[in-house]
Protein backbone atom coordinates (compact mmCIF):
# COMPACT_ATOMS: atom_id res chain seq x y z
CA UNK A 1 0.00 0.00 0.00
CA UNK A 2 1.26 3.33 -1.00
CA UNK A 3 0.59 6.57 1.01
CA UNK A 4 -1.29 8.76 2.18
CA UNK A 5 -9.41 19.39 -3.25
CA UNK A 6 -12.23 17.81 -3.77
CA UNK A 7 -12.81 17.36 -7.21
CA UNK A 8 -15.89 16.83 -8.79
CA UNK A 9 -15.35 17.43 -12.28
CA UNK A 10 -17.14 18.02 -15.90
CA UNK A 11 -16.77 14.01 -16.21
CA UNK A 12 -18.84 13.39 -13.20
CA UNK A 13 -22.01 14.94 -14.16
CA UNK A 14 -22.13 12.13 -17.14
CA UNK A 15 -22.54 9.57 -13.91
CA UNK A 16 -25.50 8.80 -12.38
CA UNK A 17 -25.75 10.08 -8.64
CA UNK A 18 -21.95 11.08 -8.91
CA UNK A 19 -20.17 7.62 -8.89
CA UNK A 20 -18.38 5.75 -11.22
CA UNK A 21 -20.09 2.55 -12.54
CA UNK A 22 -20.66 -0.16 -9.89
CA UNK A 23 -22.98 -3.32 -9.55
CA UNK A 24 -24.06 -5.12 -7.75
CA UNK A 25 -22.31 -8.69 -7.21
CA UNK A 26 -23.35 -12.19 -8.34
CA UNK A 27 -21.61 -13.88 -5.22
CA UNK A 28 -25.01 -14.86 -4.13
CA UNK A 29 -24.33 -12.94 -0.62
CA UNK A 30 -27.23 -10.52 0.43
CA UNK A 31 -26.82 -7.26 0.06
CA UNK A 32 -23.05 -7.86 -1.17
CA UNK A 33 -21.70 -5.00 -3.55
CA UNK A 34 -19.27 -5.22 -6.02
CA UNK A 35 -16.57 -2.50 -6.91
CA UNK A 36 -13.58 -2.23 -8.94
CA UNK A 37 -10.54 -0.70 -8.54
CA UNK A 38 -9.00 -0.28 -11.91
CA UNK A 39 -4.87 0.09 -12.43
CA UNK A 40 -4.14 3.99 -12.45
CA UNK A 41 -1.50 4.58 -15.55
CA UNK A 42 0.74 7.40 -15.30
CA UNK A 43 1.12 7.97 -19.12
CA UNK A 44 3.77 10.80 -18.34
CA UNK A 45 5.51 12.21 -15.52
CA UNK A 46 7.34 15.62 -15.47
CA UNK A 47 8.63 16.67 -12.12
CA UNK A 48 7.79 20.66 -12.24
CA UNK A 49 9.53 21.53 -8.22
CA UNK A 50 10.09 20.78 -4.72
CA UNK A 51 8.32 22.17 -2.21
CA UNK A 52 9.65 22.87 1.63
CA UNK A 53 8.42 20.41 3.00
CA UNK A 54 10.67 18.01 0.94
CA UNK A 55 7.59 16.54 -1.48
CA UNK A 56 7.87 17.04 -5.56
CA UNK A 57 5.42 18.51 -7.55
CA UNK A 58 4.54 17.01 -10.63
CA UNK A 59 2.41 17.11 -14.15
CA UNK A 60 1.05 13.75 -15.33
CA UNK A 61 -1.56 12.76 -17.57
CA UNK A 62 -3.54 9.81 -15.58
CA UNK A 63 -5.92 7.37 -16.94
CA UNK A 64 -7.07 3.73 -15.85
CA UNK A 65 -7.14 0.53 -17.40
CA UNK A 66 -9.66 -2.90 -17.41
CA UNK A 67 -6.47 -4.33 -15.39
CA UNK A 68 -7.99 -3.96 -11.42
CA UNK A 69 -8.41 -5.16 -8.49
CA UNK A 70 -12.06 -5.93 -7.29
CA UNK A 71 -14.00 -5.70 -4.07
CA UNK A 72 -17.19 -7.11 -2.85
CA UNK A 73 -18.72 -5.33 0.02
CA UNK A 74 -21.95 -6.85 2.09
CA UNK A 75 -23.59 -6.21 5.62
CA UNK A 76 -21.91 -7.44 8.68
CA UNK A 77 -22.05 -6.50 12.60
CA UNK A 78 -18.45 -5.17 12.73
CA UNK A 79 -15.61 -4.42 9.92
CA UNK A 80 -13.60 -7.14 8.58
CA UNK A 81 -11.39 -7.84 5.66
CA UNK A 82 -10.72 -10.34 3.85
CA UNK A 83 -7.63 -10.66 0.87
CA UNK A 84 -7.57 -12.92 -1.73
CA UNK A 85 -6.04 -13.12 -5.13
CA UNK A 86 -2.18 -13.42 -6.92
CA UNK A 87 -0.66 -10.50 -4.70
CA UNK A 88 -2.93 -11.13 -1.30
CA UNK A 89 0.60 -12.15 0.70
CA UNK A 90 2.17 -9.02 -0.13
CA UNK A 91 -0.37 -7.17 1.32
CA UNK A 92 0.25 -5.83 5.20
CA UNK A 93 -3.17 -5.80 6.82
CA UNK A 94 -1.86 -3.71 9.99
CA UNK A 95 -2.02 -0.68 7.55
CA UNK A 96 -4.46 -1.68 4.66
CA UNK A 97 -5.67 1.38 3.18
CA UNK A 98 -8.97 -0.43 2.80
CA UNK A 99 -9.35 -0.39 6.92
CA UNK A 100 -8.40 2.90 6.85
CA UNK A 101 -10.53 4.09 4.17
CA UNK A 102 -13.65 2.79 5.83
CA UNK A 103 -12.58 3.94 9.31
CA UNK A 104 -12.42 7.01 7.69
CA UNK A 105 -15.60 6.76 6.06
CA UNK A 106 -17.52 5.54 9.16
CA UNK A 107 -16.07 8.58 11.30
CA UNK A 108 -17.17 11.01 8.77
CA UNK A 109 -20.87 9.92 8.56
CA UNK A 110 -21.01 9.33 12.54
CA UNK A 111 -21.64 5.53 12.19
CA UNK A 112 -20.02 2.44 13.20
CA UNK A 113 -17.81 0.92 11.02
CA UNK A 114 -19.73 -2.09 9.99
CA UNK A 115 -18.96 -4.50 6.62
CA UNK A 116 -17.40 -7.31 5.65
CA UNK A 117 -15.09 -6.52 2.54
CA UNK A 118 -13.38 -9.21 0.78
CA UNK A 119 -10.71 -7.77 -2.12
CA UNK A 120 -9.51 -9.78 -4.88
CA UNK A 121 -6.27 -8.58 -5.45
CA UNK A 122 -5.12 -8.81 -9.17
CA UNK A 123 -2.83 -5.78 -9.61
CA UNK A 124 1.07 -6.13 -7.80
CA UNK A 125 2.05 -4.11 -4.78
CA UNK A 126 4.00 -1.05 -5.06
CA UNK A 127 4.07 -1.24 -8.61
CA UNK A 128 3.64 2.32 -9.88
CA UNK A 129 -0.40 1.16 -10.48
CA UNK A 130 -1.68 3.41 -7.56
CA UNK A 131 -3.26 -0.03 -6.56
CA UNK A 132 -3.51 0.74 -2.68
CA UNK A 133 -5.40 3.81 -3.65
CA UNK A 134 -7.41 2.58 -5.89
CA UNK A 135 -8.13 0.02 -3.40
CA UNK A 136 -9.09 3.25 -0.56
CA UNK A 137 -10.75 4.91 -3.09
CA UNK A 138 -13.36 1.80 -4.22
CA UNK A 139 -13.99 1.14 -0.59
CA UNK A 140 -15.32 4.73 -0.33
CA UNK A 141 -17.37 4.15 -2.97
CA UNK A 142 -18.98 1.13 -2.54
CA UNK A 143 -19.80 2.06 1.31
CA UNK A 144 -21.40 5.27 0.63
CA UNK A 145 -23.46 2.78 -0.98
CA UNK A 146 -24.03 0.27 0.93
CA UNK A 147 -24.38 2.35 3.66
CA UNK A 148 -26.76 4.32 1.69
CA UNK A 149 -25.19 7.59 2.73
CA UNK A 150 -26.03 9.12 -0.85
CA UNK A 151 -22.58 11.65 -0.37
CA UNK A 152 -21.22 10.84 -3.63
CA UNK A 153 -18.15 12.04 -5.52
CA UNK A 154 -17.96 15.39 -4.34
CA UNK A 155 -18.53 15.05 -1.02
CA UNK A 156 -16.25 11.91 -0.78
CA UNK A 157 -13.25 14.00 -2.33
CA UNK A 158 -11.98 15.52 0.62
CA UNK A 159 -11.78 12.33 2.76
CA UNK A 160 -9.41 10.72 0.24
CA UNK A 161 -7.33 13.49 0.18
CA UNK A 162 -6.93 12.76 3.96
CA UNK A 163 -5.70 9.09 2.75
CA UNK A 164 -3.23 9.68 -0.09
CA UNK A 165 -1.84 11.96 -2.55
CA UNK A 166 -2.97 9.49 -5.54
CA UNK A 167 -6.22 8.66 -3.39
CA UNK A 168 -8.70 11.69 -4.89
CA UNK A 169 -7.74 10.77 -8.76
CA UNK A 170 -8.78 7.02 -8.16
CA UNK A 171 -12.13 8.12 -6.66
CA UNK A 172 -13.82 9.31 -10.13
CA UNK A 173 -11.16 6.50 -11.99
CA UNK A 174 -11.16 8.90 -14.90
CA UNK A 175 -8.24 10.26 -17.51
CA UNK A 176 -7.28 13.52 -15.88
CA UNK A 177 -4.15 15.81 -15.30
CA UNK A 178 -2.34 15.99 -12.16
CA UNK A 179 -0.53 18.86 -10.65
CA UNK A 180 0.97 20.16 -7.55
CA UNK A 181 1.86 16.32 -5.36
CA UNK A 182 -1.38 14.90 -6.68
CA UNK A 183 -3.99 17.47 -5.07
CA UNK A 184 -4.60 19.84 -8.17
CA UNK A 185 -6.91 17.88 -10.88
CA UNK A 186 -9.07 18.73 -14.04
CA UNK A 187 -10.40 16.25 -16.20
CA UNK A 188 -8.51 15.50 -19.05
CA UNK A 189 -9.73 16.44 -22.85
CA UNK A 190 -11.45 13.13 -24.15
CA UNK A 191 -9.10 10.66 -24.73
CA UNK A 192 -9.06 7.81 -27.68
CA UNK A 193 -9.29 4.04 -26.00
CA UNK A 194 -5.75 3.14 -26.17
CA UNK A 195 -4.57 -1.03 -26.47
CA UNK A 196 -1.87 -1.63 -23.64
CA UNK A 197 0.11 -3.94 -22.28
CA UNK A 198 1.01 -3.90 -18.73
CA UNK A 199 4.48 -5.61 -17.64
CA UNK A 200 6.48 -6.02 -14.36
CA UNK A 201 9.15 -7.91 -13.64
CA UNK A 202 7.66 -8.98 -10.34
CA UNK A 203 10.30 -7.14 -8.30
CA UNK A 204 8.97 -4.43 -5.41
CA UNK A 205 10.17 -0.78 -6.12
CA UNK A 206 9.97 2.18 -3.34
CA UNK A 207 8.20 4.70 -4.16
CA UNK A 208 10.71 7.05 -1.69
CA UNK A 209 14.02 5.53 -3.25
CA UNK A 210 13.15 6.35 -6.58
CA UNK A 211 12.41 9.99 -5.63
CA UNK A 212 15.42 9.72 -3.36
CA UNK A 213 17.77 8.80 -6.69
CA UNK A 214 16.15 11.50 -8.54
CA UNK A 215 18.51 14.09 -7.80
CA UNK A 216 18.72 17.17 -9.85
CA UNK A 217 15.39 18.55 -10.73
CA UNK A 218 14.83 17.61 -14.78
CA UNK A 219 14.49 20.32 -17.22
CA UNK A 220 11.05 20.71 -18.48
CA UNK A 221 9.78 19.80 -21.80
CA UNK A 222 8.47 22.29 -23.95
CA UNK A 223 4.99 22.76 -23.62
CA UNK A 224 2.69 20.90 -26.18
CA UNK A 225 -0.46 21.85 -25.67
CA UNK A 226 -3.40 19.68 -24.42
CA UNK A 227 -3.46 16.35 -25.40
CA UNK A 228 -4.73 15.42 -28.89
CA UNK A 229 -7.93 13.03 -29.26
CA UNK A 230 -6.82 10.82 -32.06
CA UNK A 231 -4.77 7.80 -30.82
CA UNK A 232 -1.45 8.30 -33.11
CA UNK A 233 -1.44 12.01 -32.44
CA UNK A 234 -1.61 10.93 -28.78
CA UNK A 235 0.81 8.72 -28.86
CA UNK A 236 3.32 11.52 -30.87
CA UNK A 237 2.36 13.79 -27.99
CA UNK A 238 3.52 11.51 -25.00
CA UNK A 239 6.71 10.91 -26.83
CA UNK A 240 7.77 14.39 -25.73
CA UNK A 241 6.17 14.19 -22.44
CA UNK A 242 8.63 11.79 -20.49
CA UNK A 243 8.55 9.63 -17.20
CA UNK A 244 11.06 11.93 -15.39
CA UNK A 245 11.21 9.04 -12.75
CA UNK A 246 12.47 6.79 -14.92
CA UNK A 247 15.96 7.01 -15.30
CA UNK A 248 16.44 6.94 -11.32
CA UNK A 249 14.13 3.19 -10.99
CA UNK A 250 16.29 1.99 -13.90
CA UNK A 251 18.87 2.57 -11.88
CA UNK A 252 18.05 1.24 -8.82
CA UNK A 253 16.22 -2.01 -10.69
CA UNK A 254 18.17 -2.81 -13.81
CA UNK A 255 15.12 -5.43 -14.47
CA UNK A 256 13.22 -2.36 -15.42
CA UNK A 257 15.62 -2.00 -18.94
CA UNK A 258 14.80 -5.55 -19.72
CA UNK A 259 11.05 -5.08 -19.66
CA UNK A 260 11.58 -1.93 -21.60
CA UNK A 261 13.23 -2.92 -24.40
CA UNK A 262 11.12 -5.97 -24.25
CA UNK A 263 8.36 -4.07 -24.78
CA UNK A 264 9.62 -1.85 -27.75
CA UNK A 265 10.49 -4.92 -29.52
CA UNK A 266 7.28 -6.26 -29.89
CA UNK A 267 5.47 -5.71 -33.19
CA UNK A 268 2.81 -3.03 -33.11
CA UNK A 269 3.98 -1.51 -29.83
CA UNK A 270 4.09 2.66 -30.15
CA UNK A 271 5.46 3.76 -27.20
CA UNK A 272 6.97 1.73 -24.36
CA UNK A 273 7.19 4.00 -20.91
CA UNK A 274 7.49 2.77 -17.23
CA UNK A 275 4.35 4.34 -15.18
CA UNK A 276 4.21 5.82 -12.01
CA UNK A 277 7.76 5.27 -9.88
CA UNK A 278 7.57 1.73 -11.10
CA UNK A 279 8.41 -1.03 -11.75
CA UNK A 280 5.53 -1.68 -13.77
CA UNK A 281 6.04 -0.35 -17.57
CA UNK A 282 3.43 -0.15 -20.39
CA UNK A 283 3.51 -0.52 -23.94
CA UNK A 284 0.60 1.29 -26.00
CA UNK A 285 -1.05 -0.32 -28.96
CA UNK A 286 -2.87 1.28 -31.64
CA UNK A 287 -4.15 -2.21 -32.84
CA UNK A 288 -5.68 -4.38 -29.90
CA UNK A 289 -4.78 -7.53 -31.89
CA UNK A 290 -1.26 -6.90 -32.00
CA UNK A 291 -1.61 -6.15 -28.02
CA UNK A 292 -2.81 -9.10 -27.36
CA UNK A 293 -0.24 -11.14 -29.74
CA UNK A 294 2.24 -9.42 -27.86
CA UNK A 295 0.70 -10.71 -24.47
CA UNK A 296 0.66 -13.79 -25.69
CA UNK A 297 4.05 -14.06 -26.77
CA UNK A 298 5.54 -12.89 -23.40
CA UNK A 299 3.58 -14.67 -21.14
CA UNK A 300 5.17 -17.84 -23.48
CA UNK A 301 8.97 -16.15 -23.30
CA UNK A 302 8.75 -14.26 -19.39
CA UNK A 303 6.15 -16.90 -17.22
CA UNK A 304 8.57 -15.03 -14.20
CA UNK A 305 6.93 -11.72 -15.35
CA UNK A 306 3.38 -10.32 -14.27
CA UNK A 307 1.67 -9.70 -17.62
CA UNK A 308 -1.44 -7.94 -18.02
CA UNK A 309 -3.59 -7.19 -21.63
CA UNK A 310 -6.45 -4.17 -21.45
CA UNK A 311 -7.02 -1.18 -22.68
CA UNK A 312 -8.00 2.69 -21.23
CA UNK A 313 -10.92 3.36 -20.23
CA UNK A 314 -12.65 6.23 -21.18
Amino acid sequence: MRRSTAWAGARQQRRRAGRVPSRATGCGSAGALEERAPAKVNLDLLITGRRADGYHELDSLVVFTSPADRLVLQPATDLSLEVRGPFAAALDDADNLVLRAAHTLAAHAGRAPQARIVLEKNLPVAAGLGGGSADAAATLRGLDRLWRLGLGLAALAPLAERLGADVPVCLAARPARMRGIGERLEPAPDLPELALLLVNPNRLLATAAVFAALGALPAPPPERGPPPGESTALIDWLKGRPNHLEAPARRLLPAIDEVLDTLVRQPGCALARMSGSGATCFGLFTDAAACARAETALRHARPDWWIAAGSTVA
